[in-house]
């Protein structure tokens, strides 16, 4: 649900307080409103420089057809955001000092919101112990290799967070999607993966598994927004146009990768990702309040994810995708 402006710190004495003949003097937390108009507006510097009251800012941003309410539901965001990273570096420093090693699996349809997920997830990390894995199609060489020994080689050493931009689950619906794998490889990779995993676990590895479900109508819209925007045309692929034609196909193929690998010791979390902002959002706070860590919630950040945007796989649940 959009947050109303009343819900925003400092969002009421901003946009409802009428200024006195005095000058009042912009706080903090008001300051941080203009900067965030500055990002999602057209203020140039000087605009935004010149404004030294509230009554100032209240008539720059009717002079721009600003709708201050969005901008302050923009702002909530980016102050959670900010609490929640700031609960991640301490869980990374845990980490660091304890030897822990942390596997967290992203994965979902193409245009889910991964990739965006996982940079916030690691925008203020130290990028020392915590990485990225994106791995390209197999090489000639890997094809003739046990499936899961690339990925073995990417998993955390002691101290470390790897977050898996797509993971070897690639194989229980991309590739028999794609016709990337035969059916005896599809077969013998859902015999295995339980089996892989609960060794992940007996080893003291704490793997995450994300699966970002979206409805196919934003699906649609969002390759349109890669199509239009020259920033993001590097995004399509050859998948994503089969993507759409192969809805059901791929949907078949989730729910038996669901199924057949959703354990106590490495259960699915799905996370309804049609608002990118509230799946980011409770996607960090599921990883908070799962894993323990040294200081946890001095930030006085909610630690404990919708229920509505995020929950454990079960199969009477219904899936947005």
């Amino acid at each position: 649900m959009a947050q109303s402006e009343s819900t925003v710190t400092g969002g009421p004495q901003l946009v409802n307080k009428v200024a006195t003949n005095q000058p009042q003097r912009l706080t903090q937390e008001e300051k941080m409103v203009g900067k965030t108009l500055q990002r999602n507006v057209d203020l140039t510097p000087e605009e935004l420089a010149s404004v030294n009251s509230k009554k100032g800012l209240l008539q720059l941003l009717s002079t721009k057809n600003v709708n201050v309410e969005k901008a302050l539901v923009k702002l909530r965001y980016e102050q959670e955001l900010e609490k929640l990273q700031i609960e991640l570096v301490k869980l990374q420093r845990d980490v660091q000092q304890n030897g822990r090693r942390i596997a967290i699996i992203f994965e979902g349809r193409d245009a889910a919101g991964k990739g965006g997920t996982i940079r916030r997830f690691i925008e203020h990390l130290n990028p020392r112990s915590a990485r990225i894995v994106a791995l390209n199609k197999p090489t000639d060489l890997e094809k003739g290799q046990w499936y899961f020994q690339r990925y073995v080689t990417q998993l955390p050493n002691p101290g470390e967070i790897t977050f898996f931009d797509r993971s070897w689950y690639n194989r229980a619906v991309v590739e028999p999607v794609m016709g990337f794998c035969t059916e005896p490889q599809y077969q013998t990779f859902m015999q295995q993966v339980p089996e892989f995993e609960h060794m992940l676990y007996e080893d003291n590895v704490e793997l995450v598994k994300f699966w970002f479900s979206i409805s196919k109508d934003i699906q649609q819209q969002r390759f349109e927004s890669r199509r239009q925007d020259p920033l993001k045309q590097w995004k399509i692929s050859p998948v994503d146009d089969k993507a759409q034609e192969n809805w059901d196909v791929y949907t078949t193929y989730k729910e038996e990768m669901f199924s057949r690998s959703h354990m106590s010791y490495s259960p699915w979390i799905i996370v309804s990702a049609n608002d990118k902002k509230k799946a980011r959002l409770e996607s960090m706070r599921y990883v908070l309040s799962n894993l323990e860590y040294a200081g946890k919630g001095q930030t006085n950040i909610n630690l404990s994810p919708d229920p509505a945007i995020i929950g454990r796989y079960y199969r009477s649940r219904q899936s947005i995708d």
